[in-house]
This record gives structure tokens, sequence and C-alpha cells, in this order.
């Protein structure tokens, strides 16, 4: 195969973990005989640096001609001004909506060597396997915002809006995914309190019927908030908005013991896809060879597996992740009594060498 990957290091630890990742998917293009052309281009704080602009329209271009798209993190202090009215994220947020990437999975498993580091009880949390499906280019993050002065006082709001097509495309995601899973969905919402979270409900609710052949319910945000700490393993595929998405799976991150752990990615109706780590630029351990780039890295496995249907090489990938933490190699955010402390890089060789060893 030959692919188009365009890499998007950001800002802060951005760059350690991409490189990272970048280095593992050459490793692969080398043991499968592909060829990966990457290109890299500015966005976020790094962007604006030099034209002002968090996405400048020549990074836009080239992702959308690209197969695939790996982004690292954007935003830092340098940049973290509430009252900008230009910040990193919009160069985030602003990707995602040229892109068309509605839908972002957020995939949750706990490598059985990463018990110590969870938050949650070895005994619920043993088998957990599950797939947050985020929507990601409407909601409360894109709707109508504002500021405004009555006799004196200031206010603010933030509108959160959904039509009927975004929930079901999004909706249909999560239940093409879940046949290939547990086949079960679980829809999230806030149907009690939010009217767009009735419209939610009900247009989820009628796209389960067309899938007799999987399990749904739904479930108000603060439930499920609470059973992600309680009993995680109940779940298999979580759909819900932009924002309970957002949090959510960070709160699920804890399940797994590391925001380092976590990969995503975002796809839409069309190529290419977008897939990131879900944690952000860390600035304070930029340079240090200290973050864990295995987040980054399964994003790489990611984009194999979603943008360029390379299922048997993801799955590589994946598998090294696991054969480099049964060997006791860990970053200092995992790190355990009687593991070996390794850096950023060294961990990221450590995967790419394994892969090479599995040859």
């Amino acid at each position: 195969m030959q692919a188009r990957i365009t890499v998007l290091p950001g800002d802060g630890i951005g760059p350690e973990v991409v490189a990272e990742a970048v280095k593992v998917l050459k490793k692969v293009a080398h043991i499968y005989e592909h060829e990966f052309v990457f290109e890299e281009a500015l966005i976020g704080g790094a962007a604006m640096d030099v034209s002002g602009n968090p996405l400048p329209d020549e990074t836009l271009q080239l992702c959308c001609e690209s197969d695939a798209i790996l982004l690292a993190a954007v935003g830092g202090p340098k940049w973290d001004d509430p009252t900008a009215s230009v910040r990193p994220e919009q160069g985030l947020l602003g990707l995602r909506k040229g892109l068309g990437v509605f839908a972002n999975l957020r995939p949750v498993k706990l490598y059985k060597q990463l018990l110590h580091a969870s938050t949650i009880k070895p005994e619920v949390i043993a088998d957990v396997d599950l797939l947050v499906v985020r929507e990601l280019t409407g909601g409360i993050y894109f709707g109508q915002r504002g500021r405004n002065n009555t006799d004196g006082v200031q206010g603010a709001y933030d509108t959160m809006f959904y039509t009927v097509p975004e929930v079901e495309r999004v909706v249909r995601v999560a239940f093409d995914l879940a046949r290939k899973r547990r086949k079960k969905v679980t829809s999230v919402d806030k149907a009690n309190v939010l009217e767009s979270s009735r419209l939610w409900r009900e247009t989820a609710s009628r796209v389960a019927k067309e899938y007799p052949d999987v399990e749904f319910d739904s479930m108000y945000v603060d439930i499920a908030a609470m059973r992600l700490v309680r009993y995680p393993n109940v779940f298999d595929v979580i759909v819900t908005g932009n924002m309970f998405g957002d949090i959510l799976t960070d709160e699920a991150s804890m399940i797994a013991g590391s925001m380092g752990m976590l990969p995503s990615g975002a796809i839409g109706a069309h190529k290419p896809g977008l897939f990131e780590p879900i944690h952000g630029s860390a600035p304070k351990y930029t340079g240090q060879n200290v973050v864990n780039p295995i987040a980054t890295i399964l994003s790489a496995a990611m984009l194999l597996r979603y943008s360029l249907e390379l299922e048997e090489e993801a799955q590589a990938i994946e598998d090294a992740v696991q054969a480099v933490l049964e060997e006791g190699h860990r970053t200092k955010d995992i790190r355990e009594k009687g593991t070996t402390l390794v850096g950023t890089w060294e961990m990221g060789s450590l995967i790419a060498d394994r892969m090479a060893n599995s040859e």
C-alpha cells in the first residue's frame, strides 16, 4: 500500500510523542512492505506563532489531501489567555469540522499488567474493554455563544444544539461497531432536563430498531459517570454527545491507569480520519523524555485500522505494546515496583523493536 500521512506534532510534548508513533509506523511499512509518506504541518500554538492562525489554510488543505492524519496535542501556557479571541484549541475544532469527522472513537482497555495503576478495584475492572463513540462536530462546543449585560449584570451563554441527522449518523456508527464487538449499545444523555437530550434519546431509540440484533439502552449522563467507576465492565459501546463524551472519556482514562494509555480516532462519512491521544500537550514535561508515548502509538494503530484498513498491521502494534508491558518496561506515569523505568523515546524504540522481533 502507498499512503500519505499528515503528521501534526502541535505543541508541548506533541513533537516527542508523535515522533515515536511515526517510528513505529515506519517499522510497519518496512515489515509489511508498504510505502508511507509522512508530511508535517503546523497546528495550534505552533501555527499561531508563525501565522497568527491556529489552523493555517495550507495545513487544512494538506490534511484533506492525505489518506490519514496523526495529531499529537495543542495548547499551553504561552497561549492560555481565556479572553483571547484566537486560541490553539480553535485549530483542533476547526480541523475536525473541516474534515467532517463527526464520530470520535475512544477505546478504553485495561492491560492486565497495569491493574495497579487503575483507580478501580482489580476484581471490577479485570475484563474492561469498552468503546466510547463521541459526537464530535456538533453540540455545545459548536453552538451559538456569547455574552450580554443586563442592568449591569454580565452573563454568558453556550448553546447545545443537535439536529436529527447529526444524531442519526453517529448512533449508526456506534451500532455498526457494536455488531463487531459484544453487540450492546448504551446511549448517554440528560433527557430528564435538556430538550436537546430528549431529541437525542428519541432519535437513538428509533435508530436502535434498525439493529434488532444489538442490545440497546439509554442512560442519564450522571448515572453513566457513576457506573463507569463502579461497574465499567457492563459497558460495550457508549454513544453520546460532544461535551458528555469529552468528560466521560477523561474519567474512563483512570480505569486504564493513565491518560498516556488511551488513543482516539475521529472518522466521518469519507476519509481521511484524524487520530490522536486523548491527553493534552503537558507543557511542563516538554523536552524531558519522561512522557508516555503509548497513547499516540495506539492512535497510530487505529489509523491503520480505520483509515487504511490494515487490520493485521494495527493488531501487530497492539501486540507489541502488550509484549513490552509484559516485559516490565514502564514510563513514569505507569511505573510500579519491580519494573524498569524508561523514557519516551526508549518506549517507542522498544515497541518498534518488538515488532521487528516478531516477524
